[in-house]
């Protein structure tokens, strides 16, 4: 097979004896991939298809004990290093051209213990792995909305979703880890051990070390609540969206609705002269099984105009966290732009709906996902997550299929961005930030100068620098 050219930290080309390669794969339980290895274009495949990376190696680690081996080589060889566990990520961070793909996508574990209602989790998990496991204890983990997300970047990132208002973030719900940090050390993480790691972890991202095991809080939801959507003309939008404002206000903590505003999929409940047209969609949920209850909280948005569509009912959980699964299936283009808001001013409403009205392709939307509630609770400095003043989390996600479509989507995300950034709080959601924004700063704000000196402390030499990256610093 020969030597192997592999890309460095400060993206260089190094050479590497085939023996030193080989003693890396020795000593994992877990395959390790070249190039020419079956199964390598699989393993370098990841949600969003615009990223298209090739890397030296691919560790697919069967344990903690194979990351722990993969870091140090990579740290000992100084090789560009990048981490994936579901690979949903939508800069694409999960890979890097040319360095050490630390692959965690075969830990799926899910251990759930219903006494202390607790559940501990593999890093490689997806949100419908863990659902399934905790569903089977009507049990759940406030965290994101498409089953396919993997828990861990979601996690790291702080996470949040339809249990959010009642629950608080997925970070807020995370006890402890296991944490294999630069050094190829392995730590546990909580409150009362390396209790400043556990404070970065939740919400820093993967800057601090690589998670092989998350322990979290659960909470009595399901196996059945009510939810639903219900869909809405375009034509009176902004009215809509300004009766939604306000009703949301009188909101209980178990009530969620978001909106949508998008072309309408051809679903079952639509009439066929809506398919393809502009709509705005009304997501709701209530965290309990109690319709009259449900009803009751949600009726301030359900009494919202007249739709041109509903279905709203007691459902399973596990299902409504699917729900969304057809319309963010792997293979499509994506490009995603963010802002945080305390409100929404009627000059924002204004111009999401008329940005909504030149939606580039079919599968473009722009959502509104309402947070507060639980979430707001939070002071800003109690978790690395620092957006507690979040209300509203916008983001505009543009979606296509062909390389010719790029432009034209790429730069209709960026203009509605661009158009309401001056209604928005300057902070952003870090795992909605693509790979070719500077908003490192503005994901964490008066967090930031703490991380800088923790990164200081557990990677001092920046290892783990493929992702939104927090520079050490004093």
């Amino acid at each position: 097979m020969g030597d192997f050219t592999l890309r460095t930290a400060d993206r260089r080309d190094a050479t590497l004896s085939e023996d030193a390669v080989n003693d890396l794969a020795a000593r994992l339980r877990g395959p390790l991939l070249t190039p020419q290895s079956p199964g390598y274009d699989e393993a370098r495949t990841i949600w969003n298809a615009m990223i298209d990376r090739r890397p030296g190696l691919i560790a697919r680690c069967a344990g903690a004990a194979d990351v722990m081996q993969a870091v140090r080589f990579a740290r000992e060889n100084g090789l560009l290093v990048s981490v994936r566990g579901g690979g949903h990520n939508i800069a694409g961070n999960s890979l890097c051209d040319g360095g050490l793909l630390i692959d965690l996508g075969a830990l799926r574990f899910v251990h759930v213990d219903p006494i202390s209602r607790t559940a501990r989790v593999a890093p490689g998990a997806t949100l419908s792995d863990l659902d399934r496991e905790t569903q089977a204890f009507g049990l759940a983990v406030p965290v994101g909305i498409n089953s396919t997300t993997g828990i861990a970047g979601l996690t790291l990132g702080g996470g949040f979703g339809w249990l959010t208002r009642k629950y608080g973030l997925t970070v807020d719900n995370l006890l402890g880890a296991d944490v294999v940090t630069a050094d190829g050390k392995f730590l546990r993480a909580s409150a009362d051990e390396n209790d400043d790691l556990f404070w970065a972890i939740r919400g820093g991202g993967g800057n601090f070390g690589i998670v092989t095991s998350f322990t979290f809080r659960l909470h009595p939801v399901g196996p059945m609540v009510f939810a639903g959507l219900v869909v809405h003309p375009f034509a009176g939008a902004g009215d809509l969206m300004r009766r939604y404002r306000d009703a949301t206000a009188a909101l209980p903590d178990e009530a969620t609705a978001w909106m949508v505003l998008r072309k309408a999929p051809p679903l079952p409940f639509l009439p066929p002269d809506v398919h393809g047209k502009e709509v705005v969609v009304m997501p709701v949920i209530y965290a309990g099984d109690d319709e009259a209850a449900a009803r009751k909280a949600l009726e301030p948005v359900l009494s919202l105009g007249t739709p041109v569509g509903e279905h709203v009912g007691l459902m399973p959980y596990a299902a409504w966290q699917a729900a969304f699964d057809p319309l963010l299936v792997p293979g499509a283009r994506n490009y995603w732009k963010s802002q945080n808001f305390t409100g929404l001013e009627d000059g924002l409403i204004d111009l999401l709906v008329e940005e909504a009205g030149r939606l580039p392709s079919d599968q473009c939307e722009i959502f509104v996902g309402l947070l507060g509630a639980a979430a707001n609770r939070v002071p800003a400095d109690a978790t690395a997550y620092p957006h507690r003043d979040a209300l509203f989390v916008m983001n505009v996600h543009a979606r296509w299929n062909t390389p010719p479509e790029d432009s034209a989507c790429i730069q209709w995300a960026r203009g509605v961005s661009d158009r309401t950034a001056r209604y928005a709080t300057g902070g952003v959601y870090v795992n909605f930030v693509t790979d070719d924004e500077q908003r490192v700063q503005a994901a964490y704000g008066p967090n930031y100068e703490r991380l800088r000196a923790l990164k200081a402390k557990y990677d001092p030499t920046n290892l783990f620098c493929v992702n939104q990256n927090i520079a050490p610093g004093g």
